[in-house]
């Protein structure tokens, strides 16, 4: 792997880290605890990254702010992933009228619409809510794993070993799930990855605008979003939140690179 991918692995390592640790360093009083007397202070001993303007340690809110973006992608891409793969190999290996109806009805339906926009107004419609969020961000966030796998299942499906497995009477969920989807996988891997960054970037969109996590429960883009009103006076509020978001989404798209580059042996010659 190249350095720069290192790099991106280190990012995502740390940030993993700094998620696991948050309850660990700090308390939810910690987060929640507001003091008026030392609001929109200056990084100190006492708080590292200064205060907000309730007086909330920062770093603290920053610290838990990391476990609801990569928990939010994490689970995006996981149940975003599972769909897609599932609906792309049932498309790519049956083919004929089924193929036509996802690929050429389904698919084109959900790309119609801009994904963060389709994301906005499932949120809105149905509540500002984590659980809300994370099932706008599936519904735009399959397709692109569905066609992947399509494709990947389209040309994995005529390799001579599926022929023999289908002449030895293998049935379709057999040579599906034990030859097909192990020799299509591999692309999925990356696009795992890449997913984690627009997912982590797209709660962070969604929480500035007021549909993200509820409640006192801290997110980079609801800081951001807090701190409008003083960013001149304490840029520190939104300069924390937005580089962390800048380092998780170059991390993971680092790291997406890196797996590309590692297991497409074209790239390695």
């Amino acid at each position: 792997m190249s350095r720069l991918s290192i790099a991106g692995l280190v990012i995502v390592a740390v940030l993993a880290l700094v998620a696991l640790l948050g309850p660990v360093v700090y308390s939810w009083e910690d987060v929640t605890r507001q003091d008026l007397e030392i609001r929109l202070a200056r990084p100190t001993s006492a708080q590292l990254l200064g205060t907000d303007q309730l007086g909330r340690d920062v770093l603290a809110r920053t610290f838990y702010g990391a476990r609801v973006s990569l928990q939010v992608g994490l689970l995006v891409v996981v149940i975003s992933a599972s769909i897609g793969t599932t609906i792309g190999l049932v498309s790519g290996y049956y083919g004929g009228w089924i193929d036509q109806v996802i690929s050429g009805v389904l698919f084109n339906v959900f790309l119609a619409f801009p994904g963060v926009l389709l994301a906005i107004a499932i949120v809105a419609f149905l509540g500002a809510s984590l659980t809300n969020l994370i099932s706008a961000l599936c519904v735009i966030g399959w397709v692109s794993y569905a066609r992947l796998i399509r494709g990947q299942v389209l040309k994995v499906r005529e390799l001579d070993f599926v022929t023999a497995s289908r002449a030895l009477g293998a049935g379709d969920s057999r040579i599906i799930w034990r030859h097909i989807l192990p020799n299509s996988v591999q692309p999925l891997i990356v696009q795992a990855s890449l997913g984690m960054a627009g997912a982590v970037l797209a709660e962070a969109t969604l929480s500035f605008l007021g549909l993200g996590v509820p409640g006192a429960m801290p997110s980079w883009g609801k800081m951001i979003n807090e701190s409008r009103e003083v960013w001149f006076s304490a840029p520190h509020l939104f300069l924390v939140p937005g580089a962390m978001i800048m380092l998780t989404v170059l991390g993971f798209n680092l790291l997406g690179d890196g797996l590309r580059d590692w297991l497409d042996p074209k790239l390695k010659r």
